[in-house]
């Protein structure tokens, strides 16, 4: 009955080539579907990878410094390398903008660090780290920057001096690496402007200008002009202690949130990334419907088209098992082709996408199966309609 089956395949080839090439283009939908859920978390992964941090220090009450504003005071780290298992303790600070350059705008989590420190890219696959105090910027290869290019984060124009690769935000936008003082300027500090207001409206106040505390307006008005917030300090602990040994002593003293490598992961993966899972994985559930609706349609109408030849067969004596086998043969045929289509689109197409796509090998073996059950139940219509056919029908 195997040759059977191809010899009916053989019979109808381009009918059953095309649809397999069209069910393939829908299984390629489905892989990439799953590469992009894959490549959020690895992107979720790669961030906490790419941070160099045990241990993230953050405003109370917060679950920052990706997932909410978070903002403190930038000499808190001081006092955290005085606490037991601190090894080292860098401020940081992220903000999620367009990034100039030219006339091209490019969405990028610009990213404030202290050369030498937590929180610096970990390699370059061109040019050099960050050694100046401004105006020098190390970005992503995904930016589409080289090095030498001028770029401008809000008011001053940087020079990018190295490039890095996969260090990306939790949505995948890439990141580019800043003097921590410039950084703070572009998040925290007002502009012109508003300094100016906010100064106009300090000298007005009656409260500041009282005759018994000389000096306190010119020290409410040199605050206004500066800034001295991050979003979060970067911990390394020492070796021999536990992140929740070195954790929980920060919390009771220092007041402050402390999120573990574990805690952090728990945050992008189970809550940022949580919505688009959940409809990624309707998208999958109405792509496996979509194709078994097809399948079970093409194989039902190719099994309408050969009643003829099923009656002759009974006929002469054929089993309804073999019978019921040729159908199925057919459908996993059709299935495999559609497959084999699929994967090779997916791998084609997957690294032109703008977000990153995680081709994984147990994903593909695991929509093969899914791919196979999924035939296998769709023949079983046009097996019901093959098994019903009445042997007299041959001689009518």
């Amino acid at each position: 009955m195997i040759s059977l089956a191809g010899r009916d395949i053989l019979h109808s080839w381009s009918k059953f080539v095309f649809t397999g090439i069209g069910l393939g283009l829908l299984i390629g939908v489905t892989l990439t579907m799953a590469g992009v859920y894959r490549g959020m978390v690895d992107d979720a992964v790669m961030l906490l990878n790419n941070s160099g941090a045990n241990l993230w220090v953050v405003q109370k009450d917060t679950q920052g410094p990706y997932a909410e504003a978070s903002s403190l005071r930038d000499d808190v780290y001081r006092s955290l390398l005085g606490m037991p298992g601190v090894a080292r303790a860098a401020n940081v600070t992220y903000l999620t903008m367009q990034v100039r350059r030219d006339a091209t705008d490019v969405r990028a989590m610009v990213v404030g660090v202290e050369p030498g420190q937590p929180g610096e890219p970990g390699y370059l696959i061109a040019g050099r780290h960050i050694t100046r105090n401004h105006y020098e910027a190390v970005a992503d290869v995904k930016t589409g920057f080289s090095v030498g290019d001028v770029i401008k984060i809000r008011r001053h124009d940087y020079s990018v001096v190295g490039l890095t690769q996969r260090m990306v935000s939790s949505g995948g936008d890439p990141m580019v690496f800043i003097p921590l003082a410039d950084a703070q300027e572009a998040q925290f500090l007002k502009d012109n402007d508003a300094i100016q207001n906010d100064r106009a409206r300090t000298a007005a106040n009656p409260a500041l200008n009282r005759p018994g505390v000389p000096g306190l307006l010119e020290a409410v008005q040199a605050s206004q002009s500066s800034n001295h917030n991050v979003n979060a300090v970067l911990v390394q602990i020492e070796p021999g202690f536990e992140a929740e040994q070195v954790a929980e002593p920060i919390r009771r003293w220092k007041h402050l949130q402390v999120f573990t490598r574990a805690q952090m992961e728990d945050i992008l993966v189970a809550k940022l990334i949580a919505t688009s899972a959940k409809q990624i994985g309707m998208f999958l559930v109405i792509l496996a419907i979509v194709s078994a609706a097809i399948v079970a349609f093409i194989i039902y109408t190719m099994t309408l088209g050969k009643l003829r030849e099923i009656a002759v067969l009974k006929l002469i004596g054929t089993r309804n098992r073999t019978i019921a086998s040729m159908i199925l043969q057919q459908a996993l045929g059709l299935g495999l082709i559609g497959f084999i289509v699929g994967k090779v689109a997916a791998t084609i197409w997957a690294p032109i996408f703008p977000k990153y796509v995680l081709l994984e090998t147990g994903d593909a073996l695991r929509g093969f199966v899914a791919v196979m059950i999924i035939c296998a139940l769709a023949s079983t219509l046009a097996i019901r309609v093959a098994l019903r056919v009445d042997p007299a029908a041959a001689i009518g």
